[in-house]
């Protein structure tokens, strides 16, 4: 299994706005693809200084799967337009690591 990770930076004010964002319309979004070997979504949120630090990590079966959804340069960072008018920063690029170990509870 691969991890995907990226991380955003938004001011106070727009973090709301950008959680929902992701929540209502790019999660749903990227669910309706049905992309073979995607399986699921996480979001960490935390206050960092005068900003608001968003994480995403996406669960993939292989890199195979990863290209899928976001193609050939697949380290580069999915943010939408939407998205890139409230962020002030983000990562460009995402990072990618195997999952050794990965209990539930």
């Amino acid at each position: 299994m691969i991890g995907r990770i990226w991380h955003g930076w938004t001011n106070f004010n727009n973090a709301d706005t950008y959680e929902q964002l992701l929540k209502n319309e790019i999660f749903p979004g990227i669910a309706s693809r049905k992309i073979a070997g995607y399986r699921g979504i996480q979001l960490f949120r935390r206050p960092l200084g005068n900003e608001i630090e968003f994480i995403v990590t996406m669960w993939f079966d292989s890199l195979d799967a990863v290209r899928k959804f976001a193609g050939d340069d697949y380290e580069r960072a999915y943010v939408p337009e939407a998205a890139r008018k409230v962020l002030e920063r983000f990562d460009d690029r995402s990072q990618h690591y195997e999952i050794k170990e990965r209990l539930q509870y």
